[in-house]
């Protein structure tokens, strides 16, 4: 009787601990810090990743390094026998993490999920009869490529409700790495080569996202500009080329949009790990920038967790014994001062208790995709980019159409990796022509859709990590003879596929055309054009590759990878429905070689562990400037089916800012949109400077025949500072800045000058 009596007592008392125990609101944070346990704030910061499968958690992704083993007697709990043990919301399927509630406090769970391109969840689930599509939105390259913030923001409040009505609170999106390099395997997610387009538009996708009550994680910070060796590789970076170019763009969204989080990256910046890097973490991010948020790793970027929190890394993802391990010993033995874990447990509160979870949302499972599929077929028109048009563009809707190349059949629409969205269904650019009234050579497309088919079928199923792609066919001079007499013009889709945990090959079949594509090209170009027709060629594919063949055919649009209404997006720009007005948000160069970067892309220079940013500030057009010659298609460039004219250039100063029209009038013979560039020439002195760089953009609205605008933008005089590296500040040098109204980096339309 009196061991019962024991066990009543110290169950009520249990009780009347728990129910005296603060619950979590927004204006208790500091007293429910001050109420948890030491296990409790770690099981906070600690993904809940490490409850699931084994004690060392599940196998790597693919390129993911091992993990050690790690005893935890006594930390948590050992699995059950079905290997799932204490947490695992199991709310939303597929997703990429969950953080590890503390009922006792009140304090929930919040669910963390990618992409970039669209929420990604499992669609289809065991015993439910229910399905959980997402929409495949345009990739981050193309919607750069429209230099749209406004539509970007229209995208991603689409994408935001999905995220809000599965039920996910943090959206690991935007992804916002500098291309520093073409071969950078992920620069489909990626924006430009240059920091103000990448952070003006993350900027506008992350208030999108945001304006539904759901957060974003804004990635990789920072100076993650390669997959190979991601996760160990030491990127050597100036100071000055660092703030410049690859935190630039981070501090433009962080300061104009807020998001909830900032995923630290897997690399090491100058022999520190970016996600134990204090200077970058706490004194950049937090202290000059003045993020509120917190800071998330990567997933499985693990190295110490000790160092990672004194960092001011807030939370650890998705979780590992050895993490929750290293923290403890550290705070127990006095290397860690236990005020770094509570900094980092207030801030996960501060952005929980906005979170949809922690309010208890009712989230619907059904989110408007009909709305949002017809919002990514218009995003994506806006996006692609004319590079070259002999009059072959647009095409009459009745032409008869030799549709060539297995990506007009089997349209990649998105890459793969943590950018994967698992859609309801993807229109391939067949499909879309034939919508909008194309008449398809019906013998080429039968042979086409039956070689696709029979090649998938021995193919594993996509998968969100490989996304298999069909061989290229070998078009003979025969056939392509016969289809130039049938048909009144030639359509060649080339694609490539890129992903998350590796980078691209300076190889025939990637970088370069493969074989295959090259002599099709010819047989296609020889054919057609003897007939006195036009060959047309699509690029299918992230981000760019070797063009030295471009004078071959009569036009080339990059269509990019367009999301899931891909054919008809197409569709409707070879149409006319739509004019192009997509410029490029990085440069084509002659030939791979020209890139500043070149000579250490990855690991070129015999140090695997090692890349040295020796090219400093001059990455993209800013190298290029001083080397012209080696131009294909320059930053900023790209046709319309109309044209436009530039007047009436003004730059004035108005306090701490210059303010800047342009007028803008189509001179054309049909209706289309025009992006307007404005870059600044610094003074002459002795630092060493870009020739000029972007300082704003606008787009126009759709003009008329003989219809104008003016563009108004605005440039605060601090963004026209340079970062002197031996005094470790910004400075405004004085003199006469050059103003320019330019259609690219290369052609200028009006300067002004302005003395500061």
């Amino acid at each position: 009787m009196k061991r019962i009596l024991t066990i009543g007592s110290a169950l009520l008392s249990a009780a009347v601990a728990f129910a005296q125990a603060p619950q979590l609101n927004k204006n208790n944070i500091d007293e429910v810090v001050k109420a948890m346990t030491l296990e409790e704030k770690i099981t906070l910061v600690v993904g809940a990743n490490r409850f699931v499968g084994d004690e060392n958690g599940p196998g790597p992704a693919p390129g993911m390094p091992e993990r050690r083993s790690v005893d935890m007697t006594g930390l948590v709990e050992k699995p059950k026998s079905d290997g799932v043990t204490a947490f695992s919301s199991g709310r939303v399927k597929g997703a990429a993490g969950d953080v590890v509630p503390v009922e006792r406090l009140g304090i929930t769970t919040m669910v963390l999920a990618d992409g970039p391109a669209g929420l990604r969840i499992d669609a289809t689930r065991p015993g439910d009869e229910n399905t959980y599509y997402c929409t495949a939105f345009p990739i981050g390259s193309l919607l750069s490529a429209s230099w749209d913030p406004e539509l970007t923001q229209r995208v991603t409040t689409a994408m935001g409700s999905e995220v809000l009505e599965y039920g996910a609170d943090v959206l690991l999106a935007p992804a916002m790495n500098i291309h520093r390099n073409p071969l950078c395997g992920r620069n489909f997610e990626y924006y430009s080569e240059d920091p103000l387009l990448a952070g003006k538009i993350a900027a506008a996708y992350v208030k999108g996202v945001q304006s539904n009550g759901v957060g974003t994680s804004v990635k990789h910070f920072a100076a993650n500009s390669q997959e190979t060796l991601r996760n160990g590789q030491n990127a050597s970076v100036s100071e000055r080329a660092l703030r410049e170019i690859y935190l630039k763009g981070f501090e433009i969204v962080v300061k104009e949009a807020q998001p909830w989080t900032i995923m630290s990256s897997y690399n090491k910046i100058n022999g520190v790990l970016a996600s134990e890097n204090r200077w970058l973490i706490t004194d950049v991010l937090r202290g000059e920038w003045g993020f509120k948020g917190f800071v998330m790793t990567d997933w499985w970027a693990e190295e110490n967790g000790a160092r990672q929190i004194a960092a001011g890394n807030d939370m650890l993802m998705p979780g590992t014994p050895h993490q929750y391990a290293d923290i403890l010993a550290a705070v127990e033995s006095g290397r860690l001062d236990i005020r770094f874990l509570d900094d980092c447990v207030r801030r996960i509160l501060q952005v929980m208790v906005a979170s949809p979870t922690f309010n208890r949302y009712e989230y619907s499972n059904k989110p408007d995709l009909a709305a949002h599929a017809a919002l990514t077929r218009e995003a994506a028109s806006q996006g692609m980019v004319l590079l070259k048009n002999g009059n072959a563009l647009p095409l009459a809707k009745k032409r008869k159409v030799a549709l060539f190349g297995v990506p007009s059949y089997d349209t990649m629409v998105g890459g793969s990796g943590s950018g994967y969205v698992n859609r309801a269904y993807k229109v391939t650019v067949d499909e879309g022509l034939e919508a909008a009234g194309f008449r398809l050579d019906k013998e080429l497309a039968a042979s086409y859709r039956e070689y696709v088919k029979a090649e998938k079928a021995k193919q594993p199923a996509e998968y969100f990590w490989i996304i298999p792609t069909v061989e290229e066919t070998v078009i003979g001079p025969a056939e392509a003879e016969a289809a130039a007499r049938r048909n009144d013009v030639c359509i060649y889709s080339i694609g490539r596929m890129a992903g998350e945990g590796g980078d691209r090959t300076l190889t025939p079949g990637d970088w370069y055309l493969s074989k295959t594509e090259e002599t099709n090209l010819d047989v296609l170009c020889e054919a057609f054009h003897k007939a006195g027709k036009k060959v047309i060629v699509l690029l299918n594919m992230g981000n760019i590759v070797d063009m030295s063949w471009s004078s071959k055919p009569d036009a080339i649009l990059h269509t990019w990878m367009d999301g899931q209404e891909a054919g008809n997006s197409v569709a409707d720009v070879l149409s006319g429905k739509v004019s192009p007005s997509g410029k490029l948000p990085m440069t084509i160069a002659k030939h791979y070689e020209d890139y500043s970067s070149a000579k250490d892309f990855p690991m070129s220079n015999g140090n695997p562990g090692d890349v040295n940013y020796d090219e400093d500030i001059f990455v993209g057009y800013r190298h290029f400037d001083r080397y012209p010659e080696t131009i294909l298609y320059p930053f900023g460039f790209g046709l319309s089916y109309t044209s436009f004219e530039y007047s009436g250039l003004k730059a004035e100063k108005s306090g701490d800012a210059l303010q800047i029209s342009v007028k803008v009038t189509n001179t054309g013979k049909c209706s289309g949109r025009e992006v307007v560039q404005i870059y600044v020439g610094a003074p002459e002195g002795n630092a060493v400077k870009p020739v000029k760089e972007l300082r704003a953009f606008g787009k126009t609205a759709e003009l008329k025949p003989k219809e104008s605008e003016v563009l108004t933008m605005t440039v605060k005089l601090s963004d026209l500072r340079r970062f002197d590296a031996y005094e470790r500040e910004w400075k405004l040098d004085k003199g006469e800045y050059v103003v320019s109204a330019a259609a690219s980096s290369q052609d200028i339309r009006e300067n002004v000058t302005v003395t500061l």
